[in-house]
């Protein structure tokens, strides 16, 4: 095991203890990379204004630079700093905060899902796409084909996508695209419309990428906080009591999960000025390896962090990130998570005819179900 390839290991936390045993900030040879491990490194990588998210000499990665899907990563402000980034946050930030949870229920219980593992499918990786895409204006029918062109658009976000899924993901941006911005012209939706006014001095290009950009961050980030929560439940049968006998502990579990098996279970940054973080001396082109998942089990952190606790006070977590690019949908993810565990706990009560095998990944940690034979 490596720190990368611990992301979809079958139980890599104690890999990630002996990692911030050697002192939570330490140079991997093997890699070429920085590891940032503990919570205290973890935190000063992701505050630290010379650790931005791309390299300087390679803001979109070379495999789709010259297509639609690089056109909308470059603008995206995830995969920005300064004005770009700001700007865009400024616009959308503020409009998820004020979208109500029952917003986000409607549409999840509007939708039928199947019995069994295809049902949890459409309930991971269709449906949470599905209901931001309903938010913002379009009617049933086109958000599931917005979520569909969102699923081929993400391969573009993975170093281990091939050219044939890098072909899909460009004309899914292209798509995608021209959808957004016929919504844009109707803006029939508060959201669209308060986020289109956020973006009113800004580049209309920019406003369509980061629109694409919330779809995508929703995809995979709340897809991996439904799987990972129905892992905890298949892994401890007497939780999936607990739920049983009182389902609003959902949210209590979800905000446990997020901290304990977080979706989301490595980021990078890169240096972009030579400066020093926890005594170590950074170059400028270097890049560090930051271990979420890790930092979220560091006791420092959190008390007995190898025990999922529904109850635990002061619960901290970087899996949404932290600083000046924490994620801006923290609250509609779990919303949607709480509402999508909730249809797929009515519809599949006996998670133990599900079989599972993470999808690949370099850092995301995401179970794919199956009814076993």
């Amino acid at each position: 095991m490596d720190p990368i390839t611990a992301a979809t290991h079958a139980d890599p936390y104690p890999y990630y203890s002996t990692l911030r045993a050697n002192g939570g900030l330490d140079f991997d040879p093997h890699l070429n990379i920085w590891v940032a491990s503990s919570a205290e490194a973890v935190c000063a990588v992701l505050h630290h204004p010379d650790c931005h998210v791309r390299p300087a000499h390679e803001p979109v990665p070379k495999a789709i630079a010259e297509g639609p899907a690089g056109r909308v990563f470059g603008r995206l402000m995830r995969m920005n700093e300064g004005e770009r980034q700001r700007c865009p946050r400024a616009a959308i930030a503020p409009r998820l905060q004020d979208i109500d949870p029952r917003q986000v229920e409607a549409p999840v219980k509007a939708r039928l899902l199947r019995h069994g593992a295809e049902g949890v499918r459409q309930a991971q990786f269709s449906g949470p796409v599905s209901v931001v895409a309903q938010l913002l204006g379009f009617n049933p029918t086109d958000s599931h084909l917005i979520s569909e062109l969102t699923g081929d658009f993400v391969a573009c976000l993975s170093p281990l996508s091939q050219a044939p899924q890098l072909e899909v993901a460009h004309r899914a941006s292209e798509q995608l695209a021209r959808l957004f911005q016929e919504r844009i012209v109707a803006r029939d939706s508060q959201l669209l419309n308060g986020i289109c006014q956020g973006f009113e001095d800004a580049d209309p290009d920019s406003r369509t990428a980061n629109l694409i950009g919330l779809l995508s961050q929703t995809h995979e980030a709340t897809a991996g906080l439904i799987g990972n929560a129905l892992l905890a439940l298949i892994r401890d049968p007497a939780l999936h009591q607990v739920l049983r006998d009182d389902p609003t502990q959902i949210n209590s579990l979800l905000a446990e999960v997020q901290r304990f098996d977080p979706a989301v279970q490595n980021t990078r940054r890169f240096i972009a000025a030579p400066c020093e973080i926890l005594g170590a001396a950074l170059s400028q082109g270097d890049a560090v390896l930051v271990l979420l998942a890790a930092a979220n089990r560091d006791p420092q952190l959190n008390p007995a962090p190898d025990t999922l606790l529904l109850d635990r006070p002061n619960r901290r977590s970087f899996s949404f990130g932290s600083g000046r690019h924490e994620c801006p949908g923290q609250a509609l993810a779990m919303d949607i998570a709480r509402a999508s565990l909730e249809a797929i706990l009515e519809r599949t009560p006996c998670l133990d005819q599900l079989a599972w095998h993470y999808r690949p990944s370099t850092n995301g940690r995401i179970p794919l179900f199956s009814d076993r034979s």
